[in-house]
């Protein structure tokens, strides 16, 4: 049976910042449906409650004054929560503090979660007679362990194969170097080919340099992120390891995301009958104060308000579309300046835009269900999960070109490409382009035959993680045999 130790920061329901959060609650799962061996390491951040849990063993390391804890619960059996209370259990969040600053130990704090990895990873963990054959590490946070392990090499020591996710390349775990003394790093790799990166140690740079193989969200976007416009400086790395680079989309939670039972739902429905997609519509409308128009053609949004999302590009098209007779609700939260012009936006138009500063699960189930189409106008977007719950939902996506909402969703209009057509693409993060093509959307719209045939072609798609998990683990057996054939 294979071996796979999984090493993230976060993970539903425990922890959640953002998508990495729900690759790892779902992903490590359905790998274990198909028969793989999967054990994981995240911090415990305060989740789940410690009556559940117990004790498993402590880790000794030099990155710790005192000996780092394995707890684990009988409820997910499998998880090892990485325990350290003066790293971990913190007002705030996983990487900042109430304030939205990161944390100033966040070096010490990650290098100890890498560092815990690979005492597991080569097997000196006490009571756990277990070893992985591989280890599938996450984002800049467990970038240290592909270089770590590669340090255990060079002292003859055998260690297991890597593979490092990018789930953002934005993130990339830059700090001062002085840090490289006190996590007892060999200042010789300190350089252009190993872990520096412009004047400061990386930790997703120490990642892709190490890694026996990276993967990334989506294929676009690993295509993208070896062009200047999207690779953040790493480009040319990136290009350099692309034979080792491999892209693959991510899946959603058919479960959690499902129209035919989602207890979020006033009512319930699927492709063959819609009656209750129109009831989730009513509701929602009444519940946020818009005007009750059956036919109205209402938008939806649910994101972090910041740029890199598009909502300035919303921001400049809201007032037309408005003015048009369109409704409009947005749910998410991110910078002040945003927040405060779509809350003025919405005194401006009662009845038409409804905006709610929060983070709410229930709702924004409610919105995927409710609304006739969602925007998801992203700049950049390494896969996004949002598009693809709107087509479970029969909610037709408004997206840009880019990373995983270009392997999502097919335009409308696009009769070239053999798949089937489920939304509304435009190619330039511009608004005139994402205002022509909400244009479009609404047109279409009032052909309720045609509109009724994509939704149609959008809820017969399949975004099931069990579909990515069969990629992940024939990557697996690609890396293993790989390395083999060097040995």
């Amino acid at each position: 049976m294979l071996q796979v130790l999984f090493v993230l920061s976060e993970m539903v329901p425990y922890s959640k910042t953002g998508g990495l959060a729900d690759v790892g609650g779902a992903l490590p799962l359905a790998l274990q449906q198909l028969g793989v061996d999967v054990r994981i390491l995240v911090p415990w951040y305060g989740r789940p409650d410690l009556n559940e849990m117990h004790r498993f063993c402590s880790v000794n390391t030099p990155y710790s004054q005192e000996a780092a804890e394995l707890w684990i619960t009988p409820n997910r059996p499998g998880i090892f929560f990485l325990r350290y209370p003066d790293y971990y259990e913190r007002d705030g969040g996983p990487y900042q503090n109430a304030q939205g600053q990161d944390w100033p130990d966040n070096p010490r704090r990650f290098a100890l979660l890498n560092r815990v990895a690979v005492e597991m990873a080569q097997g000196r963990v006490s009571g756990l007679d277990w070893r992985p054959d591989l280890v599938h590490l996450n984002d800049w946070q467990t970038g240290l362990v592909p270089y770590l392990l590669d340090l255990e090499t060079r002292i003859g020591s055998p260690r297991p194969a890597t593979l490092f996710t990018i789930h953002n390349l934005a993130y990339q775990g830059r700090f001062d170097s002085a840090i490289m003394a006190e996590l007892h790093l060999p200042a010789e790799d300190f350089h252009w080919q190993g872990t520096e990166l412009y004047g400061a140690f990386s930790f997703i740079k120490a990642g892709l340099i190490y890694s026996d193989q990276i993967s990334t969200v989506s294929p676009t976007y690993a295509r993208e992120i070896q062009t200047e416009a999207f690779g953040m400086g790493l480009q040319g790395l990136l290009q350099q390891r692309s034979a080792q680079l491999t892209g693959i989309l991510n899946g959603v939670d058919e479960v959690h995301w499902n129209p035919r039972a989602d207890p979020y739902l006033p009512a319930h429905y699927n492709a063959r009958s819609m009656i209750g997609k129109s009831q989730c519509k009513a509701q929602l409308q009444q519940s946020l104060g818009l005007e009750a128009q059956p036919d109205v053609f209402l938008l939806g949004m649910i994101s972090r308000l910041v740029e890199q999302k598009g909502v300035d590009m919303v921001l400049d098209i809201l007032p037309d579309l408005l003015q048009r007779g369109m409704q409009v609700v947005i749910l998410g939260s991110g910078e002040k300046y945003f927040e405060e012009r779509l809350q003025e936006l919405a005194a401006v138009y009662p009845g038409r835009l409804a905006v709610r500063i929060a983070f709410d699960e229930g709702l924004s189930h409610r919105i995927e269900a409710g609304v006739d189409a969602f925007l998801m106008p992203s700049r950049f977007e390494p896969c996004g999960l949002n598009q693809m719950y709107s087509l479970r939902y029969g909610t037709l996506p408004i997206v840009h070109h880019t990373g995983g909402l270009a392997d999502t969703v097919v335009d409308a209009g696009d009769f070239a490409r053999d798949v089937e057509r489920n939304g509304f693409v435009f190619s330039l993060a511009h608004s005139d382009d994402l205002h022509h093509a909400v244009l479009r959307a609404a047109a279409l719209y009032r052909e309720k035959s045609a509109w009724r045939h994509l939704q149609n072609q959008a809820m017969a798609g399949n975004h099931s993680w069990e579909h990515a998990a069969l990629s992940y683990l024939a990557l697996y057996h690609l890396i293993l045999e790989r390395r083999k054939s060097v040995q």
